[in-house]
């Protein structure tokens, strides 16, 4: 039965939609969105109504979805912003707003209808064979057939899939253990908003088997796959992973752990923080090599959020980090739904300020509130959008409170986030609680310790090692943090203050001259304008004094 609103008519029958005369050419998954939407308009629907309903309950990430129903949104005419037709309800999901009249069909279309059999079930036409069926009705199931046996094209996002572990012990009680750690790889995953993580029961399929990676790619239609093995010796385990492009064959990453069996549940778990702490950036690094290789005039917007991420790793160049917020408000332009792109886009304003690059400090304080606010209104389950927005708040509007307890959500919801460790480091480190900074920096470094924002990490370290007096493990730190990128202003502002308090003069004054060429203008007057919200005026006139020793004019 048609649905008729506005002058678009959507035929479930045929599978069309059409605006007048005019076909509109949209996807499968497209079209079945917005026909369970119509079908279902006296009710707002929820994201779990939509993916038990359109995709069969498989995982699908949240950015996925979004795309979708922007999709439907631009087929109809409508926009996230306008809702016309499609609301969002805060909270609770989707509703079809607009006026529907349904038009009587004058007789229900035969079996042989192209409409009808184009929306079956795959069965059905393949149950024409076994019913001696007319030549038109085979010749159709024989196409539909064909189009099952297809690979699913790859999603948007990047796509794993994390293979069962095999056992080699020969041991058949580390045939649980093996099949647990891959389990439990899949839930870590599944935290992540950007990765699409095939489920348990399809990766498990391919359990026992040799298998060629690159066809595990092709037929559960992912970029990237994990496997791994488990072996027992005496009471201790081996446990190696490795992740590879299924396209090409190319190894992501590869490690391999070691422990004892005194408890299994304890080791699961640490070798799962492990593997997932580090596939999760090596995956984001692909996919932003991968994006790079795409043509620049692509418009898709995850490609537009990975290429801004290329240009924000570059911390200390001005134009990159303006690069950046250009590239993730295009991303946010083309999905005004991604969360993800509007925290990145805040955390954009907080390293402009760290380097004092902001012309206009409070016009940066209204912007980075309106980006955090939808990056959290659309981004309640993703920690890196939440995380992003809360340390960028925290940092620049000064909303301490309000920060803390936006990242302290984000690692609620993935505790394998490693930048979600780190911006909770720094803002422990504004409440005056160093100890606690100390922790969360250490636990961001054994996620991922070849992690871009490094040099953060380890200065961070250094700056709650100086608050507690311990000016040799600041300098320490300082020293490692510069390793990793020697102009990092944090950092050396940091080395400056604790080598001249540790009675390290010559050290202190190489560090503070470095500082002088990159900000010729700072002054103790004005270092206020790049410090975060500190809670404790003492740790304040600490690193005053220390910076003062090194040399830095009033």
């Amino acid at each position: 039965m048609p649905f008729l609103f506005e002058d678009y008519c959507l035929d479930a029958d045929r599978r069309e939609l059409k605006r007048g005369s005019e076909l509109i050419p949209v996807g499968p998954k497209v079209f079945d969105l917005l026909l369970f939407l119509v079908q279902n308009r006296e009710q707002v629907v929820s994201r779990d109504d939509l993916l038990k309903a359109v995709w069969e309950g498989r995982i699908v990430s949240e950015s996925t979805l979004t795309s979708h129903v922007n999709a439907v949104r631009k087929a109809i005419g409508d926009t996230g912003k306008e809702q016309r037709l499609i609301r969002t309800v805060s909270r609770r999901g989707l509703r079809f707003v607009g006026k529907i009249t349904e038009q009587d069909m004058p007789a229900r279309p035969s079996a042989t209808d192209p409409g009808v059999r184009h929306a079956r079930n795959i069965q059905e036409p393949i149950r024409a064979f076994e019913v001696g069926a007319p030549a038109e009705t085979r010749e159709a199931a024989a196409v539909l057939a064909a189009e099952a046996e297809r690979p699913p094209p790859l999603p948007d996002r990047p796509s794993i899939a994390v293979l069962p572990f095999q056992n080699m012990s020969g041991d058949v009680e580390q045939e649980y253990f093996a099949d647990g750690m891959a389990e439990d790889i899949i839930t870590a995953l599944s935290r992540f908003k950007a990765p699409f993580v095939i489920a348990r029961n399809s990766s498990f399929t391919y359990k026992a088997r040799a298998v060629d990676v690159k066809q595990v790619g092709r037929e559960l239609g992912v970029r990237y796959v994990l496997e791994g093995s488990v072996r027992k010796a005496a009471n201790r385990v081996r446990i190696t992973g490795q992740l590879v492009d299924a396209a090409t064959g190319a190894h992501i990453w590869a490690d391999r752990f070691d422990g004892e069996l005194g408890d299994i549940f304890a080791l699961q778990d640490q070798v799962t923080e492990k593997v997932v702490g580090a596939i999760a950036p090596a995956v984001e690094k692909a996919e932003i090599e991968r994006a790079k290789r795409q043509p620049t005039a692509s418009l898709d917007a995850y490609a537009l959020y990975l290429r801004g991420l290329a240009h924000l790793h570059q911390y200390g160049n001005r134009q990159a980090n303006g690069e950046a917020l250009r590239l993730f408000k295009s991303a946010v332009e083309l999905d005004p739904e991604f969360a993800s792109a509007y925290g990145r886009a805040a955390f954009c304003y907080l390293v402009a300020r760290t380097n004092s690059w902001n012309q206009d400090n409070a016009d940066a304080i209204v912007e980075v509130k309106k980006l955090a606010q939808r990056a959290v209104e659309l981004g309640k389950d993703d920690a890196i959008a939440l995380s992003a927005a809360g340390n960028a708040l925290a940092f620049v509007a000064g909303e301490l409170e309000v920060g803390a307890g936006l990242v302290d959500r984000a690692l609620a919801l993935n505790s394998n986030l490693a930048e979600a460790w780190n911006f909770g480091g720094w803002i422990k480190i504004w409440l005056g609680e160093p100890e606690a900074a100390i922790e969360r920096f250490a636990r961001a470094l054994r996620l991922s310790p070849r992690d871009p924002w490094l040099m953060a990490m380890r200065a961070g370290t250094a700056f709650a090692h100086c608050f507690l007096d311990r000016h040799d493990e600041a300098a320490s730190w300082a020293t490692m943090a510069l390793q990793c990128s020697p102009d990092y202003r944090p950092g050396l502002r940091i080395a400056a203050a604790s080598h001249a308090m540790a009675g390290r003069p010559e050290q202190a004054n190489k560090a503070m001259a470095r500082l002088r060429e990159l900000s010729p203008t700072l002054r103790l007057s004005n270092l206020k304008d790049m410090l975060g919200p500190y809670r404790r005026a003492a740790d304040v006139a600490r690193y005053e004094e220390g910076l003062r020793q090194a040399g830095l004019p009033e």
